[in-house]
């Protein structure tokens, strides 16, 4: 999958903006606050129609302006496709070669992206709301069916808190119907519980090896903690220990008027020797553990798309040592298509900016002059 040119109309500091990429290593420099970061987003919210910055999709409207407009022109294989997304009023609209897409699980998986940034250590530092938010993005891209499933949830959830909290103040209220949004609800959480827990134990195939070849610093792994335990994640497993669970502490997700237990409640953490790198980690650690994670999912979007994600490393080089940054090279292969950013070249080796494509972002501007000697300038 190649992304062969982005414009931006009014997205963050662009008013109008072009650029074409490359088939391979594609390099984006520029001083801070010049906007090349704003075009990694640019690319991750056409992908997956929400921003990895802010949750406020109004933030992305360019100042004094109403609406955006993203437009990407893609090449997988043979197969070309405009995308476009627009933000006008709160309302989102996304396209596919012109036409209107009703359901968000229709259009996201039309453009495969990778992101490592520096924000990423917010996931191992924050809340699990954090990663579940994680977990939620990247397996979207993956399965129409997840995307599904976790929107009637999300909806069944409601529904179900509402009623507790109503069941709290009327003792006279019907267990039936909660018994029917209790068995609706679990009919959506036994894939939730089968797609995080499928998605963890493939990132764990090759987490460790990434991470080892990186840092010498053996068994990092992934830990799935969801709040309910499972002997095994077969699908009659999970009804029946959700079945349990819910039955025994029907009185006090009453009194408390909201779900305990389910995928809303879910963490992971990650660890090497089975000690929490939230914990034991320095920081460097902990940046190279998400990177690693990133290099992971590589492979695993290859294997369940069969075709190559873009990715996009915003700043990863700036802060890891020569040898740190030679080893991460490896896993940038040729045959991918790369979007870094940077402040300068001098954070990334020559290997890679021997076959690199470079640009230079000024005041929200390509500047078409000025390259590197030992890289190629667009």
């Amino acid at each position: 999958m190649i992304l062969r040119k982005i414009k931006l109309v009014n997205f963050r500091n662009y008013k109008n903006f072009g650029i074409n990429f490359q088939k391979n290593i594609n390099i984006i420099i520029g001083d801070n606050a010049q906007g090349k970061t704003n075009i990694l987003e640019s690319i991750y919210t056409l992908a997956l129609t929400k921003s990895y910055r802010t949750t406020l999709d109004s933030n992305l409207i360019r100042k004094d302006q109403e609406k955006f407009i993203i437009t990407g022109e893609i090449r997988d294989d043979k197969i070309f496709k405009k995308l476009s997304l627009e933000l006008y009023k709160n309302n989102k609209t996304a396209k596919i070669n012109d036409n209107v897409i009703n359901k968000i699980s229709d259009y996201i998986g039309n453009l495969y992206v990778i992101l490592s940034s520096p924000d990423d250590l917010q996931i191992i530092k924050g809340s699990p709301s954090d990663r579940r938010n994680f977990l939620n993005i990247e397996i979207s891209q993956l399965s129409s069916n997840y995307i599904k499933k976790y929107n009637e949830f999300n909806k069944i959830l409601k529904m179900r808190n509402d009623y507790l909290k109503l069941l709290y103040t009327n003792s006279l209220g019907d267990y039936n119907y909660l018994d029917i949004l209790t068995n609706n609800l679990i009919n959506r959480e036994v894939d939730i519980y089968i797609e995080r827990y499928n998605f963890i134990s493939k990132i764990n195939e090759y987490i460790s090896e990434i991470y080892q070849n990186i840092t010498e610093i053996d068994n990092l792994k992934i830990v799935y903690q969801p709040n309910v335990e499972f002997k095994d994640y077969e699908r009659e497993t999970i009804v029946k220990a959700l079945s349990d669970k819910y039955r025994m502490n029907q009185k006090r997700e009453i009194m408390m008027g909201m779900t305990l237990y389910g995928p809303h409640r879910d963490d992971f953490s990650f660890t090497f020797d089975e000690n929490d790198i939230k914990i034991y980690g320095s920081q460097g650690q902990q940046k190279l553990a998400f990177i690693a994670l990133k290099f992971a999912e590589i492979p695993i979007f290859e294997e369940k798309t069969n075709t190559k994600p873009i990715i996009l490393l915003d700043d990863i080089f700036s802060e890891l040592d020569k040898t740190k940054k030679n080893k991460l090279i490896k896993y940038i292969d040729n045959d991918y298509q790369v979007i870094i950013t940077s402040n300068d070249t001098k954070d990334i080796s020559k290997k890679i900016l021997n076959n690199a494509n470079i640009y230079r972002i000024k005041d929200g501007k390509l500047i078409e002059k000025g390259g590197e000697s030992n890289g190629r300038t667009k």
